[in-house]
């Protein structure tokens, strides 16, 4: 399974880039309002510059002429760009006709198995069932992610990818490459959180007292 980062801070992206395991980053209007003052081109082209992989672009607009106008406009940027669509019938035809363009698209906010069907047939890239909000209305967010797989896997003519979305906590990255998902877009948090476990601290302290100690008899031998 591969790893996202879910952001539109550039030093998150950065840092994550660094460590070797990132293959795409996912942005949405909501991350990029927190970022203040940043230009969401501008944003989009140096993300593209740090990550070689997948980038999503979401866009506004609520009618399908719209989406497919931000996603010329958006794909122009950059060939890693990924058009970002919401699952609804507008969603779906601009996905059907960015397709027939060569544009890839990710269909976000999927909450059942049928939305994530309806999504791969339009010819999405990808699709992103939201598995923490799932989880927050008493349902369970791996078994939809379970469901599309299993769906998408009895129709080998299915070539959309499973982007696990909404991940509220490293626990989820594991269930989420168990039940089938390609990719797990993550929140910066989330992943350094996945990195840390006390017997690691632990046992990194104790080598280094035992390294130390040697040193200090060593040195104090003639």
């Amino acid at each position: 399974m591969k790893i996202y980062l879910d952001t539109a801070n550039l030093e998150e992206i950065r840092e994550v880039a660094r460590w070797g395991i990132l293959s795409g980053v996912t942005t949405n209007p909501s991350l990029m309002a927190q970022e203040v003052g940043a230009d969401f081109e501008d944003t989009i082209r140096t993300i593209a510059g740090l990550v070689d992989g997948p980038i999503s672009a979401e866009t506004v607009s609520e009618d399908a002429d719209g989406m497919v106008a931000e996603g010329i406009e958006y794909s122009a940027w950059h060939s890693n760009v990924i058009i970002k669509v919401p699952s609804t019938p507008a969603g779906l035809e601009a996905v059907s006709r960015l397709g027939t363009m060569g544009i890839r698209t990710n269909v976000t906010l999927i909450f059942n198995a049928n939305q994530a069907l309806m999504a791969a047939l339009a010819g999405a890239f990808v699709v992103s069932p939201f598995v923490g909000r799932v989880d927050d209305m008493s349902h369970d967010g791996m078994e939809l992610i379970r469901e599309i797989s299993s769906i998408f896997e009895q129709n080998p003519d299915i070539r959309t990818g499973i982007l696990a979305a909404s991940i509220r906590h490293p626990r989820h990255i594991i269930e989420s490459a168990l039940a089938g998902a390609h990719i797990a877009t993550c929140p910066y948090k989330v992943l350094k959180k996945a990195m840390q476990h006390p017997l690691t601290d632990r046992g990194i302290a104790s080598f280094l007292a035992d390294w130390h100690a040697r040193e200090a008899s060593m040195a104090m031998q003639p």
